[in-house]
C-alpha cells in the first residue's frame, strides 16, 4: 500500500472564459540506462561518436542476427525499481511493437507491454511551499531506443545515424497524479535525482538521455476526485500527449499552453481529439503530430527471439543490499545530524557530489557553519565563475581547514573570507597560509585594550553619544577592528569596549 499521508498541493486551476478547469497530468519518462553496451548487442553506447560508428549487426537488423540480452541492463532496471520502492517482477517478457521509422531498421521495437520487469512504485515530490506530493509509478519497462534522423545537413536529403539504435531505455510510467506544470517539472527533477543517486541513468537531458512524454487533460473541479474513487478515466477528459520533452522549462510551458488550448476548444463547443503533439519552443505552442495510437495499432505480440526473462529473488536481494543512501534518507539525516534547515539540506543533497563534498567538510566540525561555507561561499563563487563542483579549486580538506581555524578562534569570519580567496586563487594549506602571512587573530587582551583606549581617546564626542545610546558601541568595535587590521577577536573587542564605556 502506498502511504498517502503527505500534504498535497492544491490542483492547478485555470480560469477559462466561462468556467474554472483543473489540470491532470501523467508522464512517461524515457531514461537511458547507464551501461557500456546496448540492450541486445555489444555495441558501444558512447555519446558523440562518429555517425553509425556504434552499430552492431543486430542493431542494423542484418538477416539472421538474434538479440542477446545484456544482464547489466536488467540489473540497472531492477536497481531503479528498488530505488522507487516498486514491485520487482521475477518474470517478465519482451514484445514486438511494430511501426515504421526510417531510423528503426528492424521495423519494430523490442519492448515490454504485457509483462514489465517493474510494477507499481512511488516518487515523493517536494514542492517549494513546503508540501509534498506522492506520485504513483504504474510500471517501468525496458525497451530499445531508435536511431536519429537528420534533416538539416542537406536541402534535398535526410540522413540516418544508428548510433542510438538498440540503446537500453527504461520507460517510467506514472499514474495521472500530477496536477500542475510546476509539479510536473518537480517530478522529473526528483526522478532524475534518484536515478543519478542510483547510478542507473546520468539524466543528461541535453544529450537525450532523459526525455519525457507528457499526457495532458483538463477536467471540471471535482472530477479528479471521482476518478480517484472509481479509477474511471472518463472523468479526466481526453488527453493529448506531448512528445520528447527534454527541458524542465519547456515541460512547464508546453503544459500551460496545451491546457489553455484544450479549455478554449471545450468552451467553444468543440471537443479534444486524442492525439500526439510536439512543442515548438520558438513559438511557445504545441502542434499536432499524429493521431494518438492505441496498443492494437502497434500489433504487439511476444518477441519470438527472446525467452521470457526470469530472475531469482536472491539476485534481487543482492542488488537491494548494494543500494546507496537515497536523497530523501540523506536529507533527513543531514537535518538530524548536522542541525541543517530544510532548505540547506535540500541544496546539499541535490547531487551526490555536493552531498559527499559537504560531509567531508563537516566531518568533526560545526555542521551549520560548514553548510553556510559550502553553499554561500564555495557554491556562490563557483556559480559566479561558471565552474562545476568537480572543478573546484578548493578541496573539502582545504575548506574544512578554514572552518577549523574559525572554530579554534585563530581567525575571524572576515579574515576567513580573505583566506578563502587566497586558497581559491592560489591554493595551499589554510593553516600554513595564516602563519606565513600573519593572519592569526589577536586574542591578547592587553593588546586589544590598548587599541580600545586609543580609539576612545580619539573620539570623545562619540563616547558621550554611546553612553546615551548603547547601540553606538558598534562604532568603536569597527574602529578597533580597523586599527588591528581585522585581526582582533570581535567578541573580545565588544566586551572590552562595553567595559571601558561602562555599558
Amino acid at each position: 500500500m502506498l502511504d498517502l499521508s503527505y500534504d498535497t498541493p492544491k490542483p492547478k486551476v485555470i480560469s477559462g472564459a466561462k468556467d474554472d478547469w483543473e489540470l491532470v497530468i501523467g508522464m512517461e519518462v524515457h531514461a537511458q540506462i547507464s551501461s557500456q553496451a546496448k540492450l541486445f548487442s555489444g555495441a558501444s553506447t558512447q555519446f558523440g561518436a562518429e555517425p553509425n560508428a556504434n552499430v552492431a549487426f543486430v542493431d542494423a537488423a542484418m538477416p539472421g542476427m538474434l538479440p542477446v540480452i545484456n544482464e547489466f541492463c536488467v540489473e540497472q532496471a531492477v536497481r531503479t525499481g528498488l530505488g522507487l520502492k516498486a514491485q520487482i517482477n521475477l518474470k517478465s517478457a519482451f514484445d514486438r511493437k511494430n511501426y515504421f521509422y526510417p531510423d528503426l531498421p528492424q521495423g519494430y521495437q523490442i519492448s515490454q507491454l504485457y509483462e514489465p520487469i517493474v510494477g507499481e512504485g512511488e516518487v515523493l515530490v517536494e514542492m517549494g511551499d513546503g508540501t509534498a506530493r506522492l506520485v504513483r509509478i504504474e510500471r517501468i519497462h525496458m525497451e530499445q531506443d531508435a536511431g536519429k534522423s537528420i534533416h538539416d545537413m542537406d536541402p534535398a536529403m535526410s540522413f540516418v545515424d544508428l548510433n542510438r539504435t538498440g540503446v537500453a531505455l527504461m520507460e517510467i510510467v506514472s499514474r495521472p497524479d500530477i496536477r500542475g506544470p510546476e509539479e510536473a517539472a518537480a517530478y522529473v527533477t526528483k526522478l532524475r535525482q534518484i536515478l543519478r543517486y542510483l547510478g542507473t541513468c546520468d539524466g543528461n537531458m541535453q544529450n537525450g538521455n532523459l526525455r519525457a512524454d507528457v499526457n495532458v487533460s483538463v477536467c471540471r473541479p471535482g472530477q479528479y476526485e471521482k476518478y480517484q474513487e472509481t479509477q474511471d478515466f472518463s472523468h479526466l477528459g481526453t488527453r493529448c500527449e506531448i512528445k520528447n520533452m527534454n527541458s524542465m522549462r519547456f515541460i512547464q510551458q508546453a503544459i500551460d499552453f496545451e491546457a489553455r488550448r484544450q479549455i478554449s476548444l471545450l468552451e467553444s463547443g468543440g471537443s479534444v481529439d486524442q492525439e500526439t503533439r510536439l512543442y515548438d519552443p520558438d513559438k511557445g505552442e504545441t502542434r499536432s503530430m499524429r493521431s494518438k495510437e492505441e496498443a492494437h495499432d502497434y500489433r504487439y505480440f511476444p518477441c519470438p527471439d527472446l525467452l521470457p526473462l526470469e530472475i531469482e529473488q536472491a539476485w534481487v536481494d543482492g542488488i537491494e543490499a548494494t543500494l546507496p543512501e537515497l536523497p530523501d534518507a540523506k536529507k533527513a539525516r543531514f537535518i538530524k545530524d548536522f542541525s541543517l534547515s530544510d532548505y540547506d539540506a535540500s541544496v546539499l543533497t541535490a547531487e551526490t557530489t555536493a552531498a559527499d563534498f559537504f560531509e567531508k567538510v563537516a566531518a568533526g566540525r560545526d555542521g551549520k557553519m560548514a553548510a553556510n561555507w559550502v553553499i554561500n561561499e564555495l557554491f556562490g563563487r563557483l556559480k559566479k565563475d561558471d565552474r562545476e563542483l568537480a572543478d573546484s579549486p578548493v578541496s573539502p580538506d582545504q575548506l574544512g581547514g578554514i572552518i577549523s581555524l574559525i572554530q579554534k578562534g585563530d581567525i575571524s569570519g572576515k579574515i576567513a573570507k580573505d583566506l578563502f580567496e587566497i586558497v581559491y586563487t592560489e591554493g595551499g594549506d589554510p593553516a600554513e597560509i595564516v602563519e606565513a602571512r600573519g593572519m592569526k587573530q589577536v586574542t591578547d587582551t592587553g593588546a586589544i585594550e590598548a587599541a580600545v583606549d586609543d580609539v576612545i581617546a580619539a573620539n570623545p564626542a562619540q563616547v558621550e553619544k554611546a553612553k546615551e545610546n548603547p547601540k553606538l558601541v558598534g562604532f568603536f568595535v569597527g574602529q578597533v577592528m580597523k586599527a588591528t587590521g581585522g585581526k582582533a577577536n570581535p567578541k573580545a573587542v565588544n566586551d572590552i569596549v562595553k567595559s571601558k564605556l561602562g555599558l
